[in-house]
């Protein structure tokens, strides 16, 4: 299993196996030693996608911890990889070739790629630890869609589930354009720190359809006012079903 499950103190908890953490080195080991003739930028481009795609697999369960000591392991095979390519040279000398501050943090091991027109760019490895810890929530044993007291709890999981994937944040993007960044209640400026809650226009408890024409972006404050006093919201004329 590439996951492993225990308890502690009557709670469950599921980490990234150590059988799966030890495949996912070797593997990374393995490549880094056939590379050792590439350049920085083109080890990165081939090691990105693979701790991408780990990383997104385990980051839903116990990781942090793991996350950084694959880090740290990884850290070392670079290290090894580096120094190699310059027996003669000191290791202050091949830190300051391969090993950069970027964004804050020291040590960022960076390579460099030409682009589609041959313009070259920096290329940043990627770090495990990175990767955000995605929590399922998971859903309260009393809730019915089919019930209006439960229609603002299962909107809110609804914009939770929108903002993690990249289609989901592109309806968000649409219904907000198409809202010229306006609350249709208070008419005022939807932002980042106002923060917004999905509003379906027809309850889903009455037959409502998920799509983007029955739905509108709210102030969390207009949101809880519509509901408590039974407003009708207008949708966007513009809107369309996605």
């Amino acid at each position: 299993m590439p996951q492993h499950l225990c308890k502690y103190a009557g709670k469950l908890l599921i980490k990234p196996a150590r059988k799966n953490i030890q495949r996912f080195l070797g593997h990374i080991r393995e490549m880094v030693k056939t590379n050792k003739q590439t350049t920085a930028g083109k080890l990165i481009a081939h090691l990105n996608p693979v701790i991408r795609g780990w990383a997104n697999y385990h980051r839903h369960v116990v990781s942090k911890v793991v996350f950084n000591k694959v880090d740290t392991a990884i850290f070392r095979s670079l290290w090894s990889w580096a120094t190699r390519r310059h027996p003669k040279k000191s290791g202050r000398w091949v830190a300051k070739k391969y090993f950069r501050t970027h964004n804050g943090r020291q040590w960022t091991f960076v390579g460099t790629c030409a682009g589609p027109q041959g313009q070259p760019y920096d290329l940043v490895l990627l770090r495990a630890g990175d990767v955000p810890i995605q929590r399922h929530v998971k859903i309260k044993g009393a809730a019915n869609p089919y019930d209006p007291q439960w229609e603002v709890y299962f909107e809110a999981r609804l914009g939770v589930k929108m903002t993690h994937t990249l289609k989901g944040r592109r309806q968000l993007l649409y219904l907000w354009k198409h809202q010229h960044g306006l609350c249709p209640v208070c008419h005022q400026k939807i932002t980042r720190l106002t923060g917004w809650h999905n509003h379906h226009v027809i309850w889903r408890a009455h037959g409502g359809r998920d799509t983007t024409d029955n739905r509108v972006l709210l102030h969390p404050n207009c949101h809880r006012q519509v509901h408590s006093q039974a407003l009708d919201v207008a949708p966007s004329r513009s809107a369309r079903s996605v």
